[in-house]
């Protein structure tokens, strides 16, 4: 397994624990963003207006017809329930039905005029006249549907219409308007033909009771003017049959008059839907076959009337109707085999939408069809009378005539009256097809807002987005931020220095050099780790004396790394020497509160004495030297003989040297440096170095020379990113308060 593979499985298995360690760095604005969404979220529920929700529950069900209509083929009297419920669906989001509700809604508010029971009703301006603080019908209509919603419980014939509103009232009210709105409108659709029919029968029932009437004054202003009283026994039975038939006569065209009416209805909604199947039916009710049939039928009836009547109640009353009655039973059966064959035809070829109204309408057609026969039957019949009943003596025939059409009058009244009656019951006992199963009742408590999941939500977005800007931040930051993001890249870390507080403040600049102001503080305890592995990276300790300090960039804090490190070492009774060649931006002077010439470039160029330059610092066995003035040409001084001899001297002079040089991406000093020391090390900053930028100065830094031994990891924030991981550190980092030792055994 090569180390490409192990690293890659290495990070693998750290990912978690990756994750764990960004959310513990950025857990200040983590937390910052989840207070800021829990305080959104609660005062959103506290001001949040209540919502109450009213429902009224409908049940509906294909029409049936009324009571008095035997359905003609039962067992297909269910289909497509889906489909005609979502019709009604919609039919209750149409503009009709929403004007019919805002009407109503409008007209409560008036009666009731209590502003606080309705919210949606009003308008919300602030200044209002009492006539525009209503909103129009137009407006409410709109609303509703959008407040309004219909909806089918899945898989039943079940209809929900709920509604919310600010006020439980005007929520309960408006869902039961709505409700009732469609019960209405649905009810007077069924009954539509019923009561086109009732209506026509009224009209009729009224005009045949007045001209019975005028009929009956007839007969009596004849009389009182000293007509014949009484009339024959002969003309007396001779009108009782003609007023029979003449009734029956005026009863069968009113029958054909109702018809036709149904009929126009039945055309007119075939014709918005399916014209051909109009015209097919008509074909089929045209057919000589069932013409024939339905006339032979209309015969019999009459003759079957006719035999009846001549038979002065002989006992062969029974055997007789029982003779017409087989003949008119064996051509009815006929009637219905054809039927048959065309209802089965119009059931394999119509859509499922129109096959009730294609069956009600083919009934209808059959209908006016025997009614039309029979009306011709009768009328032979009437007219054959008539020229007997014209045969009559004159004086006899005016009185015969009057007593006639008094009598047709009456019977006729008295058949309109029934059928009128009827019609009127069909109509009334013809229910719709809605059934309010539960009106809407006003809510006792809100159903909006629901304010713990409110803040419940407001806590899991605010943690979401604070999460989401932690790892939207990672992703976009190229930066260096823990020891595994060094690691991962096959780079040798030597260890990780903590941020050593105040450094870069003007009033702790003194805690830069902290091991000689707190050893016994934790970065300093870092630096002591990062000179035993430095000692420890060569495989002769003894070889390696001069050691060369620099960065990828500027201000990753390589200098404070360099007068740490050789204070550290001076601390293990080490002669140490920290020289700074930053010829660019010289900073060691700063921290030793020093002057800056004169500094080794002085002594390069005879300006100064080596004594001179040498300076001792506050620690034993520390010496430092600055930069000096600062020449135009660095890299040629520090790529110079002179500087080799330089070096040299100081190794002959001293335990350890280290170098503190300019960063490396920038120029070439360090790189020159790096090919005459015996150790190299790159400082990179947690958060500051940029991972590109860190992978090219450790390919710079890697050559022939092997200088290079490692990266040492500046201001790493253990605590955020490793905090129980590394508190056994902290502890023993930390001496005993009890036990501390002074600070003169500290250096020996």
């Amino acid at each position: 397994m090569n180390n490409h593979e192990m690293n890659y499985r290495e990070q693998e298995g750290n990912s978690l624990k990756d994750y764990i360690n960004l959310i513990k760095i950025n857990i200040i604005p983590i937390l910052l963003i989840s207070a800021a969404g829990l305080i959104v979220s609660v005062l959103y529920a506290l001001t949040a207006q209540n919502i109450y929700k009213s429902t009224t529950v409908m049940k509906l069900s294909k029409p049936q017809g009324s009571i008095l209509e035997a359905p003609l083929m039962p067992e297909f009297q269910d289909f497509g329930s889906d489909r005609f419920i979502a019709n009604e669906i919609e039919i209750m989001k149409s503009y009709t039905i929403r004007e019919k509700v805002a009407k109503s809604l409008i007209d409560t508010f008036h009666n009731i005029g209590v502003r606080d029971s309705f919210y949606w009703v009003l308008n919300q301006d602030l200044d209002l006249t009492p006539d525009s603080e209503v909103k129009t019908v137009v407006q409410l209509s709109e609303l509703l549907s959008k407040i309004a919603v219909i909806e089918q419980k899945r898989g039943l014939d079940i209809l929900e219409i709920s509604v919310e509103s600010p006020s439980s009232f005007e929520a309960a009210l408006i869902a039961n308007s709505y409700a009732e709105a469609y019960k209405q409108q649905n009810l007077t659709y069924n009954r539509l033909q019923l009561i086109t029919v009732k209506n026509f029968l009224e009209e009729q029932r009224v005009d045949k009771l007045n001209e019975l009437r005028e009929a009956e004054d007839a007969v009596k202003k004849y009389q009182e003017q000293g007509g014949i009283v009484v009339l024959d026994e002969q003309a007396r039975a001779l009108i009782d049959l003609i007023s029979e038939f003449e009734s029956q006569l005026n009863a069968a065209k009113i029958e054909m008059m109702s018809s036709e009416l149904t009929l126009k209805l039945y055309n007119e909604e075939l014709d918005r839907q399916n014209p051909e199947i109009k015209k097919y039916i008509e074909n089929f009710a045209a057919q000589k076959e069932l013409e024939q049939y339905q006339t032979s039928i209309a015969k019999l009836t009459v003759d079957k009337e006719l035999a009846m009547a001549n038979l002065n109640r002989t006992n062969k009353e029974q055997e007789i109707a029982k003779y017409y009655d087989d003949k008119i039973a064996d051509l009815n059966k006929k009637v219905d085999k054809l039927l048959e064959k065309y209802e089965a035809s119009i059931f394999a070829s119509s859509p499922e939408e129109i096959k009730e109204l294609t069956l009600k309408k083919l009934e209808e057609e059959v209908k006016y069809n025997a009614y039309k026969a029979s009306y011709n039957e009768l009328d032979k019949i009437v007219k054959n009378y008539e020229r007997r009943f014209n045969q009559l003596p004159e004086r006899t025939i005016d009185l015969a005539r009057l007593q006639r059409e008094r009598e047709a009058y009456e019977k006729l009244y008295l058949l309109v009256e029934e059928k009128y009656q009827e019609a009127l019951i069909n109509e009334q006992s013809t229910p719709g097809n809605v059934i309010i199963v539960d009106q809407a009742r006003r809510a006792t408590k809100p159903s909006k807002p629901n304010r713990m999941l409110i803040v419940l939500v407001g806590i899991v977005l605010g943690t979401g987005m604070g999460l989401g800007f932690a790892f939207v931040r990672n992703y976009f930051d190229s930066t260096v931020k823990t020891p595994e993001d060094i690691q991962n890249k096959n780079i040798n870390l030597l260890t990780w220095i903590p941020e050593i507080e105040g450094v870069g403040s003007e009033d702790h600049k003194e805690f830069e050099f902290i091991v000689a102001k707190r050893p016994d503080s934790i970065p300093s305890e870092a630096f002591r780790a990062l000179r035993t592995r430095i000692q420890f990276s060569k495989i002769r300790p003894d070889a390696l004396k001069t050691i060369l300090v620099t960065s990828s960039t500027p201000k990753e804090g390589k200098t404070t790394v360099s007068v740490n490190l050789a204070g550290s070492f001076a601390y293990t009774n080490k002669r140490t020497v920290v020289v700074d060649c930053d010829l660019r931006k010289p900073r060691m002077h700063n921290v030793f509160k020093a002057q800056r010439f004169p500094g080794f470039t002085d002594y390069f160029f005879g300006q100064a004495e080596y004594e001179e330059i040498v300076r001792t610092s506050e620690i034993e066995n520390l010496d430092f030297i600055t930069a000096g003035t600062i020449p135009p040409n660095p890299s040629e001084i520090l790529g110079s003989p002179q500087m080799e001899k330089f070096l040299e001297k100081l190794k002959s002079l001293y335990d350890v040297v280290i170098l503190d040089s300019p960063p490396v991406i920038a120029v070439t000093d360090s790189e020159i440096l790096s090919r005459m020391v015996d150790a190299t090390v790159l400082v990179a900053s947690a958060n500051i170095t940029e991972n590109d930028l860190l992978e090219k100065s450790v390919e710079l830094l890697t050559h022939d020379h092997g200088s290079f031994i490692g990266v040492v990891l500046n201001r790493f924030m253990y605590r955020s990113g490793y905090g129980s991981y590394y508190k056994y550190y902290y502890y023993y980092s930390r001496p005993d308060q009890k036990n501390k030792k002074p600070k003169a055994e500290l250096k020996s």
